[in-house]
């Protein structure tokens, strides 16, 4: 069986969900690459996620601050988080933790395994086919996606009368934009759109 292809990834940031009211899309980025991957949580994931990385120590332990103090307490380890699976729109991952002379794995929501990676220093990786099925580039050029942009919004059916090229367009515009959720709309149609071709 041939072995899986790794590749690590870093918290990019985490913004307010404008499709989705009450959630936050959590941004992984490849680490020396150029994918991103948007991940949807929750009000209290986000918040775990978001005083972490702005560094502020709240006055009693959140919930995964007080977990991995308890951890440490008994000597064990995060060695490191693996998102490993995406299925229905909901990605899946497993933590290693490692006591010195045992190893386990534990299946975890991954808002919760990232929340945790963060407070140990551990690090993430996904497959590689999860990053380029799930993912999108940032960097490429996006001449006429705002014009795109603005026609995708007046009604949810556009996508059908809009060309492959056109798509791929407006999806990096919103990659640009930073609007994770938009693209991953778009994405969608291109995907049903080559498979139409096919």
């Amino acid at each position: 069986m041939d072995e899986v292809e790794r590749v690590k990834l870093e918290v990019s940031g985490i913004t307010y969900s404008q499709v989705q009211p009450g959630a936050y899309a959590l941004v992984l980025g490849e680490v020396g690459g150029d994918y991103r991957i948007p991940i949807i949580v929750g009000i209290a994931e986000a918040q775990a996620i978001a005083v972490r990385l702005e560094g502020i120590i709240p006055p009693r332990p959140m919930p995964h601050d007080l977990f991995v103090s308890m951890a440490h307490a008994f000597g064990i380890q995060l060695e490191e988080v693996f998102i490993n699976k995406f299925d229905d729109g909901v990605f899946m991952s497993e933590l290693t933790f490692d006591n010195g002379t045992t190893s386990v794995v534990l299946d975890s929501r991954t808002s919760d395994a990232i929340a945790l990676a963060l407070r140990t220093n551990a690090p993430i990786y996904t497959t590689r086919e999860i990053l380029e099925k799930t993912g999108f580039v940032v960097g490429s050029g996006n001449a006429g996606g705002d014009e795109d942009a603005a026609n995708a919004d007046d009604e949810n059916d556009v996508y059908s009368h809009m060309s492959v090229e056109r798509l791929e367009k407006l999806m990096q515009s919103y990659v640009e934009r930073e609007e994770y959720e938009m693209a991953a709309e778009v994405k969608k149609a291109i995907e049903k759109k080559r498979t139409e071709i096919e």
